[in-house]
């Protein structure tokens, strides 16, 4: 019995490792094209974009600051519609970022990337929402200033470290926006 029970076992099946590697190989060919399609993507969109100004700098002497903020810059897209992302000049890059804002515009700095300015007759509108472009955060937990680039309306998504200062932002920043606009309507 102990002969039968030893003929009928078998040993386990050796591994196939030229098959296992060429899987291996094939599955790192698929994602690497993956990523240069995506890659090749935002450089398209890039392009396509081109036509967007460069941005504007921050004046030598912007004013005393109104309001300061530290957080993240999450990208622009084109107002109103939230996922369509804005790559060119720098603004599709997601950053730390440091506001300031002051009677001449709101400067954005952000270490890493593309700083830019938006003067005070560009700034649109000031408010909470919940997404930009690929983030998504809770019902107003992100700060979004509409401003005119050229003959675009752009939307840029920022997140304060201390979101509890973005009432005090969207306030400030469409009071000033009112206060032009009736300056400009009174002329």
């Amino acid at each position: 019995m102990a002969a039968s029970l030893a003929a009928e076992q078998k040993s386990a099946e050796v591994t196939d490792w030229a098959a296992r590697i060429g899987w291996l190989v094939g599955l790192a060919l698929f994602v690497a094209l993956v990523y240069w399609l995506m890659r090749e993507g935002w450089k398209w969109r890039g392009t396509l974009q081109s036509d967007l100004p460069e941005l504007p700098t921050a004046p030598d002497d912007p004013g005393p600051a109104r309001l300061g903020m530290s957080g993240r810059y999450h990208g622009s897209t084109t107002a109103g519609q939230w996922l369509d992302r804005i790559v060119a000049h720098g603004l599709g890059t997601r950053s730390r970022a440091e506001l300031t804002l002051t009677d001449a515009g709101l400067d954005v700095v952000r270490p890493g990337a593309a700083d830019f300015f938006v003067p005070a007759a560009a700034l649109r509108e000031a408010r909470l929402d919940k997404g930009i472009a690929g983030k998504v955060l809770t019902e107003g937990g992100l700060l979004v200033v509409t401003w005119a680039h050229g003959d675009r309306l752009i939307d840029s998504g920022f997140r304060s470290d201390r979101a509890a200062e973005h009432g005090e932002w969207v306030d400030t920043l469409n009071d000033m926006i009112s206060k032009s606009t009736d300056t400009e309507g009174a002329r």
